[in-house]
């Protein structure tokens, strides 16, 4: 199951965006109206953002997650939200050994359906392995025959066979990255990946890190979450008919942290 830890932050990133926006309507030094925001004025300011709409002052604050033991799949999910950076275990330079891999829970639940997952997982990795393997010795004689002394052929060899050889794995294959994403771009995450109708995975990862985000800047994400709770769902005919109850448990997951 996923695992999500907050790496870093912007220091005090509530007090960062109330002097940033506060910078738009003053003309005096950034110093002299950071040094006079209190924890009141801070809190107040950051309120009436929100109220406002808006939204670039909060582009000041950014946090860092690293995200563990999730899919392929979820990996596909996660870079369209393009405002955003992400470093993810390569494929292509890590080699795939046993791999590790994610089970949804609905297979879980099904013996059958387990059973036929756990051995298309078997035999994804029997045909990685098969394929490096191959590759891995026609690439090293090539090597050899370049030149390249036999502890060199076969390092490059075994690099330059995976490459290929990843094309087998499957979606549910475990990766691990590292996601930074600036406030704004987080609030827009939160809107559709808390979203009853996000797939379960993201959603986990999502619930996962607003918790994380509301702990360090608890005013500045009080209203985050599904678009629901801020009072509008956009999905239409396809809404998943329970604001009431999203709206509730997204108030005890902040209040309970």
């Amino acid at each position: 199951m996923p695992k999500v830890t907050l790496l870093a932050y912007t220091p005090d990133p509530e007090r960062t965006i109330a002097c940033a926006a506060k910078l738009c309507y003053s003309p005096s030094t950034i110093e002299d109206l950071r040094d006079g925001l209190t924890d009141e004025k801070v809190e107040s300011f950051v309120n009436m953002l929100s109220g406002l709409g808006h939204e670039s002052p909060i582009e000041h604050a950014s946090f860092t997650f690293g995200i563990e033991g999730v899919s392929r799949s979820l990996l596909a999910q996660i870079t369209r939200h393009r405002i955003a950076s992400f470093s993810v275990k390569s494929q292509r330079y890590v080699k795939e050994g046993e791999f590790e891999f994610v089970t949804p829970p609905e297979i879980e639940k099904e013996a059958q359906a387990l059973e036929i997952y756990n051995e298309s997982m078997r035999l994804a990795q029997q045909a990685y392995d098969k394929i490096a393997e191959v590759l891995t010795q026609k690439h090293k004689k090539a090597f050899l025959a370049e030149g390249k002394d036999e502890k060199t052929a076969a390092r490059m060899a075994s690099k330059k066979a995976i490459e290929d050889a990843r094309f087998v794995l499957p979606n549910a294959c475990e990766t691990k990255m590292v996601v930074t994403m600036n406030a704004r771009s987080l609030m827009n995450f939160f809107h559709h990946r808390c979203c009853n109708r996000a797939q379960w995975e993201i959603h986990d990862v999502a619930d996962q890190m607003l918790k994380l985000v509301c702990q360090v800047a608890p005013n500045l994400f009080k209203n985050a979450g599904p678009s629901c709770v801020a009072g509008f769902c956009p999905e239409g005919k396809m809404t998943c008919g329970h604001m009431t109850d999203v709206k509730k448990r997204y108030e005890e997951m902040k209040l309970n942290g």
